[in-house]
């Protein structure tokens, strides 16, 4: 009979997160840690990763801390070369300019660009040989539901989202008869360093609360169940997909609730 309750076991596995220091990157190494995953926590600020596997450390996992910009094509190419092919790899980074698209340089565009999809291409093709190569693995990347939804001031960031989710579904479909698995994950609106601008303007922060069907703002804890799914043999059948966590923003229709 099939061990039901093993579905989410992690153990013996290893796993890389990348952007560990900070948000949805360090509650996800937290939570495959406490499944039994070793974790290799990864950031361009080493520091912040070093200081999340310490904390796995202190709680009884196994983590360790490999600085890591995926800006950079020789800092994944070492990243590599460090840990090898994992298990699981999860990528979480992201930067916005928001500006109106007639107001967006060319540098700026290239700054989104380069690390929102360009870094999230680098990454998963340099690990995702190493993992079709052993023929098993789970990649793991966060799009947005910017990648389905747009909003004034968030048009490259929206492009860069939904071209994620296109280039994660071409890689599932290229590498599942491999047997490795690739699926992206579209948080809806989450208190992380990111969104900081918005928090910080309560009106902005109130109303995007009220957009969302619960009423409220995600926390980082709140998008590590879908990673320990996507991650784990409980999603064994389930392979380019885009898994929205958003509280039923995409859901409902406008910010008005008529009288019924």
């Amino acid at each position: 009979m099939f061990d039901y309750r093993a579905m989410f076991d992690l153990t013996g596995k290893t796993a890389l997160v990348v952007g560990a220091g900070s948000g949805i990157g360090e509650a996800s190494a937290h939570g495959l840690a406490a499944f039994g995953a070793r974790v290799v926590c990864a950031d361009v600020n080493s520091d912040a990763a070093d200081n999340t596997a310490s904390e796995i450390g202190s709680e009884g996992g196994e983590a360790d801390a490999i600085e890591l910009d995926l800006t950079d094509p020789d800092s994944v190419r070492k990243a590599v070369e460090s840990v090898g092919v994992p298990d699981v790899l999860v990528s979480t980074p992201s930067v916005n300019v928001r500006k109106p698209v007639l107001e967006i340089t060319d540098a700026e565009f290239d700054q989104i660009v380069e690390l929102n999809l360009k870094g999230t291409f680098r990454l998963i093709r340099d690990f995702g040989r190493g993992m079709a190569e052993r023929g098993t693995g789970s990649i793991i990347a966060f799009s947005s539901i910017r990648g389905q939804v747009v909003e004034p001031g968030q048009g490259v960031y929206a492009a860069t989202k939904a071209g994620t989710v296109q280039m994660l579904r071409a890689l599932a479909s290229e590498v599942g008869p491999r047997g490795v698995r690739v699926n992206a994950i579209a948080p809806g609106i989450v208190e992380t360093p990111l969104t900081a601008q918005i928090k910080d303007s309560p009106d902005w922060y109130d109303s995007y609360a009220a957009k969302s069907i619960l009423g409220r703002w995600a926390m980082p804890h709140e998008m590590v169940g879908m990673v320990l799914y996507l991650a784990s043999e409980a999603s064994s059948y389930v392979t380019g997909a885009f898994m929205l966590v958003d509280g039923g923003w995409t859901a409902a229709d406008g910010c008005f609730t008529p009288p019924l």
